[in-house]
């Protein structure tokens, strides 16, 4: 059952914190259907982080189905983005259960700031349960949902010297001829951030694939190294 307190004190302080002007200016720039406050990220942040320690979950289930529920029934985006920083609660932290979650996140979400937002989670996932997030990663690179496989390529960021760089190629290569710019700049993304610890790995990997690699791709992955 879901946490009613907490999802109506984070409500309330959202709308207490809303900012009008810059709501107008933040929708456009989303590009989004659903309205906004015009509430900073940090300061949504620092709203959630408040009210959950006000009003904590006692378990993983009351948190689960807390952060569903605030989900799914948003009004304004802050509200998603407040679901969001509540998987980060102590009775989610490494829950292989929360993977349906953080897919329901990315698949209704469907816009990069909501499902780059749950991409540290699903990476902390990966380095708790190796095994059964490569095989859901590398089925997700496949998978008809643009923004599933997004979230397949961008799942290892931050992993840094903990990157499985094999698992980082399976999910890059079926998505290497896909015209989506939002993949392709994933693809980039990924291997830049790779980049800061392997960079001869990144190196060979854009050469092995040079053709195939899209320029905006190519040029994001060799942003940051010198040329030879």
């Amino acid at each position: 059952m879901a946490n009613d307190e907490l999802i109506a004190g984070i409500r309330t302080r959202l709308k207490a914190a809303a900012d009008p002007v810059r709501a107008a200016g933040s929708r456009a720039y989303m590009k989004s259907d659903m309205p906004t406050l015009g509430v900073r990220v940090p300061e949504v942040r620092k709203i959630t982080n408040g009210a959950a320690g006000q009003w904590p979950c006692g378990s993983f289930e009351e948190l689960s189905d807390t952060v569903l529920e605030l989900w799914r029934s948003a009004a304004f985006r802050e509200e998603r983005y407040a679901a969001i920083d509540l998987t980060g609660a102590r009775p989610a932290r490494g829950r292989l259960e929360m993977l349906p979650v953080y897919e329901e996140i990315i698949r209704t979400g469907a816009w990069w700031d909501l499902v780059d937002g749950v991409a540290h989670r699903i990476c902390d996932l990966l380095q708790a349960h190796r095994p059964e997030l490569g095989r859901v990663l590398r089925s997700w690179s496949s998978d008809p949902d643009m923004w599933v496989r997004r979230a397949a390529i961008t799942a290892q960021l931050g992993a840094k010297s903990a990157t499985d760089p094999g698992l980082l190629a399976s999910v890059i290569e079926p998505n290497l001829a896909d015209r989506e710019f939002f993949i392709r700049k994933a693809i980039g993304w990924a291997l830049r951030e790779y980049a800061k610890t392997d960079a001869d790995w990144v190196r060979q990997f854009v050469a092995r694939h040079d053709t195939a690699l899209s320029p905006l791709s190519r040029r994001e992955a060799l942003r940051n190294l010198p040329v030879r």
